[in-house]
């Protein structure tokens, strides 16, 4: 197994110091797989995608912009 070194804020390890019970390299552990798992299903979900790039943002627009307008009401 390799290591990493992780930096986290000072408010973030005082509180983890609270908590010295916690194996706080088994949480880091688990995120990153937990989104290793996310971003290979998002690869996989996109691999035979169309879209370009402009596409893809021009679609967020919409998206976010009827978003407000939901929200506006």
């Amino acid at each position: 197994m390799v290591s990493i070194t992780l930096s986290v804020a000072e408010d973030m390890k005082h509180d983890m110091d609270e908590f010295p019970e916690i194996n706080w390299s088994a949480v880091a552990r688990e995120a990153i797989q937990q989104r290793l798992i996310m971003l290979h299903k998002f690869r996989e979900f996109t691999r035979n995608s169309t879209l370009i790039e402009e596409d893809a943002l021009q679609l967020g627009r919409e998206v976010s912009q009827k978003a407000r307008g939901r929200s506006k009401k």
